[in-house]
């Protein structure tokens, strides 16, 4: 600190009150480490400095080396007598189930086909609670580097999907191309006689105030919004990857509770790992069916079409 300044207010928990207070200390400079000044001599520094500093001398009972050592001492020693009942409740616990197990290892036969069973079935019946908590997020261990498990999937579903959506570029120009030619193909040789009778129609409408449909031949419309809705296969589909992917990760990361038995461990991965792929077909059966459904009739009549009337 500059010469002419002090951090008294600081020091005196007035600017930024903090809980515990602040407790000043004076470092060995660099000159004092390149000219050996000892960790002793440093400590007799900075009681001189603090009891001869006009702003610090009135709190020189509470600065320094050796009042922050009590400090961070007392604060231990709380921190350990507010937790040592439960630490030792917890460990009391542990240790009562560990003789539990020791009593039932005393007649072990590792030769017993129901131990075997029944060891086998607690591994595999953790390993699919394990899945379950990393995919409703309620998991025992949080990873802090990055997205996993129902999460990541949850953001595909929320962010990544939405964004491959938007991603999809609409050319104005070649739509409107495409409504026109749609137009002129659905009338063929018989457009100037309907533009005609469209006028008429119009004008008939108009005159009633009522709504005839759709101004833009229905044909042609269907024709076109079919065309985009396709398009969503692509998202769609790319959507299923994602989970797929994701829910094969998260297999993996369960199944390293099994390291301990590789053969086990290999074949819970393969086993589940083929089911998952076997409903990623199915899976993307079923999103091109609902696709399939919604191009195979477009509802004019909903409320959010912009042509509907009520």
């Amino acid at each position: 600190m500059d010469e002419g300044t002090d951090a008294r207010d600081v020091l005196e928990n007035k600017l930024l009150p903090l809980r515990r207070g602040y407790v000043g200390v004076v470092n060995r400079s660099q000159k004092d480490i390149d000219g050996k000044k000892d960790i002793k001599a440093a400590m007799l520094a900075e009681r001189k400095f603090f009891l001869s500093h006009p702003a610090y001398r009135h709190i020189a009972d509470r600065m320094g080396t050796p009042h922050l050592q009590k400090v961070l001492n007392q604060q231990l020693t709380n921190h350990i007598r507010d937790t040592l009942p439960n630490f030792r409740n917890k460990l009391q616990g542990q240790l009562l189930s560990i003789e539990h197990e020791v009593e039932a290892y005393k007649n072990f036969k590792p030769e017993d086909p129901t131990r075997k069973t029944k060891a086998l079935l607690q591994m595999v019946q953790q390993f699919a609670v394990d899945f379950e908590k990393r995919i409703e997020g309620s998991g025992d261990q949080v990873d802090t580097l990055e997205l996993s498990g129902g999460a990541k999937i949850n953001r595909i579903f929320h962010e990544r999907f939405p964004f491959e959506i938007v991603k999809m570029e609409f050319n104005e120009k070649e739509l409107r191309r495409e409504i026109s030619y749609a137009i002129k193909n659905i009338h063929g040789i018989r457009q100037s006689l309907d533009e005609t009778l469209s006028m008429y129609e119009i004008s008939f409408a108009s005159l009633f105030a009522c709504r005839t449909g759709l101004f833009t031949p229905d044909m042609a419309f269907e024709a076109i919004v079919k065309k985009q809705i396709v398009k969503l296969k692509g998202p769609s589909l790319k959507s299923v990857d994602l989970v797929m992917q994701e829910l094969i990760n998260t297999v993996k990361k369960c199944t390293k509770k099994l390291a301990n038995f590789p053969r086990l461990c290999e074949e819970t991965e393969r086993i589940v790992a083929n089911h998952i792929r076997e409903r990623e077909g199915k899976t993307k059966d079923q999103v091109l069916l609902l696709i399939d459904i919604q191009v195979s009739y477009i509802n004019t009549n909903h409320e959010d079409f912009i042509g509907f009337a009520k």
